[in-house]
C-alpha cells in the first residue's frame, strides 16, 4: 500500500474530472492546484489524483516541471509500481507482437497505449532499445530494463535519451548500453528486404517499424517500375521496393551514414545493382531531379516531423504543401505518390488539404487511393489523439 509519504494532487473545483475517469491519460498542469506543496513533490512521484472533491480519480505519475503534470499509471495502488506491475505490462505486450509477428522485430511497448505511459520499447531480435520519456519511467529505469529481460528473454539493452520528449520534462540526453554489447548495425528483416539498424547512434532507435505495412503498400505500387525513396532515413520504402520487383530505386537523405546503413542493406538484399542514393537536402534534391526532367513510376516522402506541436503548425503544413509541389512532377503520368507525416499537431484532414493544394499548384491531377497509418505494433490510445500520429496518403497522379 502506499505509504504515507505518498503525494497527492488535487483538480481544481471547476476542472470536469469524467475524460479521467473514462480513461484519458494525461492531466496538464493548468488543471491542477499548484501550491507550495506540489511544486515540492520529486519530479516522478507516482501518488493520487483527487477530484475538486478530494474524491480518489487513480494512481498518477507526478512531474511538476512539465506541462503534463500527471500520467495516470491504471494501478490500483501506488505501492504496486514496481518491477513484477512493470512484467505484468510487458508480458500483455509481448503476447500482442507474437499474435501479430512471425519475427521478434516490432515495436514493443508504445506508451499509453501499452499501459506505460511516455515509454516506447522497439525490439530488434535478440536487443532491445527502450526510450523513457517521462520522468516516472526514467527514475524506475532499472526496474523497466530487469523486467523487460525476465520477460523477452532479450540479452542487450540500450537506452536512447535523444529527442525533444525528454527535454520537455527535464531529463538528460545520457543514452548508453546498459545490458549486453553492440558490435555494429544489426540485421532486420523486413518486407522481403534485409535492413541495417545503428543502435546506438541511428536515429530515434535505429529503424521505424511504424511504416512496415505502408513499405508493403508502395512496393506493390512500385512492381516493374522505377521508384524515387526521398527522406529515405536507412532505405525503408527503397528497399521494400526493390525486394518487391521495382526496377531501380534512388534513395534521397540528408544524412551520409543514413545512406551508408542503406547501402549496407541493399547489399545484404542482394539488391546493390538496382539502388542508387543521393546524399543532400531533400527540396534541392527534388528540384534538380525535377530540372533534370526525371520521372519515376512511384515516389515517396517520409519527412520528419514538420510540425512537432501547435505552435509549428502552420510552418509545418506550408512545409508538407511544398514537398507534395516538388514531388507531384516527378511522378510519371499514371504513377503514384505517397507523402507521410509523423506530425501529430497535424491532424488528417489539414495534411491532406496541405498535400492536395501542393500536387494542385504543380499542375497535377490526383485521385486519393489510400490513407495509411501506423502499423498495429503501434496501437492507438483511443482517446489520446497524439498516438494517432502517422499519416499516409498514396495519390494516383495524372
Amino acid at each position: 500500500m502506499c505509504p504515507t509519504s505518498c503525494p497527492v494532487v488535487r483538480l481544481k473545483p471547476k476542472v470536469d474530472p469524467r475524460p479521467l475517469r473514462h480513461g484519458f491519460p494525461w492531466v496538464y498542469a493548468d488543471q491542477l492546484v499548484t501550491d507550495r506543496r506540489t511544486r515540492a513533490i520529486e519530479p516522478g512521484a507516482i501518488g493520487w489524483l483527487e477530484d475538486g472533491d478530494r474524491q480518489r480519480l487513480g494512481v498518477v505519475a507526478v512531474n511538476p516541471g512539465s506541462k503534463i503534470m500527471a500520467r495516470q499509471l491504471g494501478a490500483a495502488d501506488p505501492g504496486d509500481i514496481g518491477r513484477d506491475w512493470f512484467a505484468a505490462r510487458l508480458r500483455a505486450a509481448l503476447s500482442l507482437r507474437e499474435t501479430l509477428h512471425d519475427a521478434p522485430f516490432y515495436r514493443l511497448i508504445h506508451a499509453e497505449a501499452d499501459g506505460l505511459p511516455g515509454v516506447v520499447v522497439d525490439r530488434f531480435g535478440d536487443a532491445a532499445v527502450i526510450q523513457p520519456n517521462a520522468a516516472w519511467a526514467d527514475a524506475r529505469f532499472d526496474d523497466i530494463v530487469a523486467a523487460l529481460i525476465a520477460v523477452t528473454g532479450v540479452s542487450t539493452v540500450i537506452k536512447n535519451a535523444s529527442g525533444r520528449a525528454r527535454g520537455l520534462e527535464g531529463l538528460d540526453s545520457n543514452s548508453a548500453v546498459v545490458a549486453g554489447q553492440v558490435a555494429g548495425p544489426l540485421a532486420v528483416p523486413m518486407n522481403g528486404a534485409t535492413y541495417l539498424a545503428d543502435l546506438t547512434a541511428g536515429q530515434k532507435t535505429g529503424l521505424f517499424f511504424d511504416q512496415r505495412r505502408n513499405h508493403a503498400f508502395a512496393a506493390r505500387l512500385s512492381r516493374g517500375g522505377n521508384m524515387l525513396d526521398v527522406f529515405s532515413h536507412v532505405g525503408g520504402f527503397a528497399l521494400a521496393a526493390l525486394a518487391g520487383g521495382a526496377t531501380s530505386a534512388l534513395a534521397v537523405d540528408a544524412s551520409g551514414p543514413a545512406l551508408e546503413l542503406a547501402k549496407g542493406g541493399a547489399a545484404l538484399s542482394g539488391l546493390a545493382d538496382r539502388f542508387e542514393t543521393r546524399k543532400g537536402d531533400a527540396f534541392d534534391v527534388m528540384a534538380a531531379l525535377q530540372a533534370d526532367r526525371r520521372q519515376f513510376r512511384a515516389v515517396v516522402c517520409d519527412p520528419p516531423a514538420f510540425a512537432p506541436a501547435r505552435a509549428a503548425l502552420e510552418a509545418g503544413l506550408r512545409a508538407y504543401e511544398r514537398v507534395a509541389r516538388l514531388a507531384a512532377p516527378l511522378v510519371e503520368h499514371g504513377g503514384f505518390l505517397t507523402l507521410c507525416s509523423c506530425s501529430h499537431a497535424a491532424e488528417l484532414g489539414k495534411f491532406r488539404a496541405a498535400c492536395t493544394r501542393g500536387i494542385g499548384r504543380a499542375g497535377r491531377d490526383a485521385v486519393l487511393l489510400r490513407t495509411g497509418f501506423a502499423g498495429p505494433d503501434h496501437p492507438q490510445h483511443p482517446q489520446l489523439a497524439e498516438s494517432a500520429y502517422l499519416k499516409v496518403l498514396t495519390f494516383r497522379v495524372t
